[in-house]
Protein backbone atom coordinates (compact mmCIF):
# COMPACT_ATOMS: atom_id res chain seq x y z
CA UNK A 1 0.00 0.00 0.00
CA UNK A 2 1.20 3.56 -0.51
CA UNK A 3 2.26 5.04 3.06
CA UNK A 4 -0.82 7.23 3.79
CA UNK A 5 -3.65 4.88 3.57
CA UNK A 6 -0.97 2.23 5.00
CA UNK A 7 -0.59 4.65 7.89
CA UNK A 8 -4.57 4.83 8.14
CA UNK A 9 -5.34 1.62 8.04
CA UNK A 10 -2.90 0.64 11.13
CA UNK A 11 -3.88 2.91 13.14
CA UNK A 12 -7.26 2.48 12.58
CA UNK A 13 -6.82 -1.55 13.51
CA UNK A 14 -7.20 -1.24 17.26
CA UNK A 15 -10.17 0.12 16.91
CA UNK A 16 -11.48 2.67 19.17
CA UNK A 17 -8.80 4.26 20.85
CA UNK A 18 -8.71 6.76 24.19
CA UNK A 19 -8.75 10.62 23.21
CA UNK A 20 -6.81 12.97 25.47
CA UNK A 21 -5.11 15.38 26.61
CA UNK A 22 -1.71 15.62 27.72
CA UNK A 23 -0.82 18.54 29.94
CA UNK A 24 2.74 19.66 30.95
CA UNK A 25 5.05 22.15 31.90
CA UNK A 26 8.72 22.97 31.05
CA UNK A 27 11.73 23.37 33.25
CA UNK A 28 11.13 27.05 31.90
CA UNK A 29 7.71 27.29 32.85
CA UNK A 30 6.07 26.87 29.56
CA UNK A 31 2.72 25.22 29.49
CA UNK A 32 2.07 22.42 26.96
CA UNK A 33 -0.87 20.24 25.32
CA UNK A 34 -0.71 17.41 23.10
CA UNK A 35 -3.50 15.18 21.86
CA UNK A 36 -2.87 11.17 22.46
CA UNK A 37 -4.41 8.37 21.66
CA UNK A 38 -3.02 5.89 23.41
CA UNK A 39 -3.76 5.91 27.28
CA UNK A 40 -3.77 2.32 28.47
CA UNK A 41 -4.54 0.91 31.86
CA UNK A 42 -1.50 -1.10 33.47
CA UNK A 43 -2.79 -1.90 36.85
CA UNK A 44 -5.54 -1.20 39.82
CA UNK A 45 -3.70 -1.35 42.73
CA UNK A 46 -1.51 1.23 42.72
CA UNK A 47 -3.20 2.86 40.18
CA UNK A 48 -1.23 2.74 36.52
CA UNK A 49 -1.68 4.15 33.32
CA UNK A 50 0.63 4.01 30.45
CA UNK A 51 1.05 6.18 27.26
CA UNK A 52 3.16 5.87 24.44
CA UNK A 53 5.44 8.04 22.83
CA UNK A 54 6.67 8.07 19.43
CA UNK A 55 10.43 7.90 18.89
CA UNK A 56 12.36 11.10 20.30
CA UNK A 57 14.26 11.63 16.92
CA UNK A 58 12.65 15.09 16.46
CA UNK A 59 11.73 17.10 19.35
CA UNK A 60 9.05 15.55 21.86
CA UNK A 61 7.99 18.25 24.17
CA UNK A 62 5.68 16.41 25.89
CA UNK A 63 7.98 13.59 26.19
CA UNK A 64 11.02 16.10 27.32
CA UNK A 65 8.62 17.48 30.14
CA UNK A 66 7.31 14.33 31.44
CA UNK A 67 10.90 13.13 32.11
CA UNK A 68 12.42 16.59 33.46
CA UNK A 69 9.12 17.38 36.10
CA UNK A 70 8.40 13.93 36.50
CA UNK A 71 4.31 15.15 36.29
CA UNK A 72 1.62 15.33 33.84
CA UNK A 73 -2.25 15.58 33.68
CA UNK A 74 -4.24 13.23 31.51
CA UNK A 75 -7.64 14.83 30.43
CA UNK A 76 -10.58 13.38 28.80
CA UNK A 77 -11.48 15.30 25.65
CA UNK A 78 -15.56 15.57 25.45
CA UNK A 79 -17.90 16.82 22.06
CA UNK A 80 -17.47 20.31 22.47
CA UNK A 81 -13.45 19.75 22.34
CA UNK A 82 -12.92 17.99 19.08
CA UNK A 83 -12.10 21.23 17.08
CA UNK A 84 -9.17 22.51 19.65
CA UNK A 85 -8.02 19.13 20.95
CA UNK A 86 -7.48 18.29 17.36
CA UNK A 87 -5.16 21.57 16.73
CA UNK A 88 -3.14 20.42 19.64
CA UNK A 89 -1.00 17.85 17.25
CA UNK A 90 0.27 20.60 15.09
CA UNK A 91 4.01 21.25 15.58
CA UNK A 92 4.17 24.30 17.22
CA UNK A 93 7.90 26.24 18.72
CA UNK A 94 8.88 25.28 22.36
CA UNK A 95 8.32 28.65 23.76
CA UNK A 96 4.31 28.62 22.72
CA UNK A 97 1.88 26.50 24.73
CA UNK A 98 -0.84 25.13 23.29
CA UNK A 99 -3.49 25.81 25.49
CA UNK A 100 -2.81 29.44 24.01
CA UNK A 101 -2.58 28.43 20.80
CA UNK A 102 -5.33 26.54 20.89
CA UNK A 103 -8.05 28.45 23.01
CA UNK A 104 -7.79 25.99 26.10
CA UNK A 105 -7.54 27.23 29.93
CA UNK A 106 -5.29 26.17 32.12
CA UNK A 107 -6.28 25.09 35.85
CA UNK A 108 -4.10 24.41 38.42
CA UNK A 109 -5.44 21.85 41.29
CA UNK A 110 -4.22 21.60 44.90
CA UNK A 111 0.15 22.24 44.62
CA UNK A 112 0.02 19.62 41.57
CA UNK A 113 3.17 21.18 39.24
CA UNK A 114 1.18 20.16 35.90
CA UNK A 115 -1.51 21.91 34.55
CA UNK A 116 -5.28 20.41 34.04
CA UNK A 117 -7.77 21.17 31.00
CA UNK A 118 -9.98 23.42 33.05
CA UNK A 119 -12.92 22.22 30.40
CA UNK A 120 -12.75 18.67 30.64
CA UNK A 121 -15.00 16.57 32.60
CA UNK A 122 -12.34 13.54 33.63
CA UNK A 123 -9.06 15.00 34.53
CA UNK A 124 -6.15 13.24 36.16
CA UNK A 125 -2.90 13.64 37.96
CA UNK A 126 -0.08 11.77 36.88
CA UNK A 127 3.34 11.02 38.90
CA UNK A 128 6.22 9.34 36.41
CA UNK A 129 7.07 5.84 37.98
CA UNK A 130 9.41 4.84 34.91
CA UNK A 131 9.91 4.82 30.65
CA UNK A 132 10.28 1.57 29.19
CA UNK A 133 11.89 1.54 25.42
CA UNK A 134 10.14 -0.70 23.05
CA UNK A 135 13.16 -2.04 21.46
CA UNK A 136 11.45 -3.18 17.82
CA UNK A 137 10.19 0.67 16.69
CA UNK A 138 11.87 2.90 19.40
CA UNK A 139 8.81 4.01 21.29
CA UNK A 140 8.69 4.43 24.83
CA UNK A 141 6.07 3.37 27.04
CA UNK A 142 5.45 5.81 29.90
CA UNK A 143 4.58 4.42 32.75
CA UNK A 144 2.58 6.65 35.94
CA UNK A 145 0.96 6.75 38.72
CA UNK A 146 -2.95 8.48 39.24
CA UNK A 147 -2.49 10.91 42.10
CA UNK A 148 -5.50 12.91 41.57
CA UNK A 149 -8.72 12.38 40.05
CA UNK A 150 -11.36 15.12 39.68
CA UNK A 151 -14.93 14.17 38.25
CA UNK A 152 -17.96 16.43 37.76
CA UNK A 153 -21.08 15.14 39.87
CA UNK A 154 -23.31 12.04 38.40
CA UNK A 155 -20.55 10.21 36.79
CA UNK A 156 -19.83 7.63 39.01
CA UNK A 157 -21.80 4.47 38.37
CA UNK A 158 -23.08 2.34 41.16
CA UNK A 159 -20.12 0.10 40.85
CA UNK A 160 -17.69 2.91 41.18
CA UNK A 161 -16.71 3.10 37.34
CA UNK A 162 -17.24 5.69 35.00
CA UNK A 163 -20.47 6.71 33.09
CA UNK A 164 -18.33 7.65 30.23
CA UNK A 165 -21.76 8.61 28.15
CA UNK A 166 -22.79 10.74 30.83
CA UNK A 167 -19.32 12.28 30.75
CA UNK A 168 -19.61 12.71 26.79
CA UNK A 169 -16.51 11.06 27.06
CA UNK A 170 -14.66 10.85 23.00
CA UNK A 171 -13.26 8.39 21.25
CA UNK A 172 -10.46 8.23 18.47
CA UNK A 173 -10.47 5.72 15.41
CA UNK A 174 -7.05 5.82 13.32
CA UNK A 175 -5.36 9.32 13.31
CA UNK A 176 -8.36 12.03 12.91
CA UNK A 177 -11.76 10.16 13.54
CA UNK A 178 -13.99 11.10 16.73
CA UNK A 179 -16.90 9.17 17.69
CA UNK A 180 -19.15 9.02 20.88
CA UNK A 181 -19.71 5.84 22.73
CA UNK A 182 -23.14 4.16 23.17
CA UNK A 183 -24.03 2.36 25.87
CA UNK A 184 -24.98 -1.33 25.43
CA UNK A 185 -24.92 -2.83 28.71
CA UNK A 186 -23.50 -3.95 32.06
CA UNK A 187 -22.22 -7.42 32.57
CA UNK A 188 -21.53 -9.05 36.12
CA UNK A 189 -18.61 -9.73 37.50
CA UNK A 190 -17.48 -13.27 36.70
CA UNK A 191 -15.91 -14.78 40.25
CA UNK A 192 -13.80 -18.07 39.23
CA UNK A 193 -15.45 -21.54 38.61
CA UNK A 194 -14.06 -24.81 37.76
CA UNK A 195 -14.25 -26.13 34.38
CA UNK A 196 -16.03 -29.41 33.67
CA UNK A 197 -14.54 -31.00 30.41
Amino acid sequence: MDRIPRLNLINSLAGYKSANLIGTKSAGGISNLAIFSSVIHLGSNPGLLGLIMRPPVVPRHTYDNIRSQKVYTINHIHSGQIQAAHQTSGKYEEGISEFDACGFEEEFIADFAAPFVSGSRVKLGMSLVEEIPIQSNGCILIVGEIKIVRLPEGILKPNGSLDLVHADTVAISGLDSYHLPKHLQDMPYVSSRSLRG
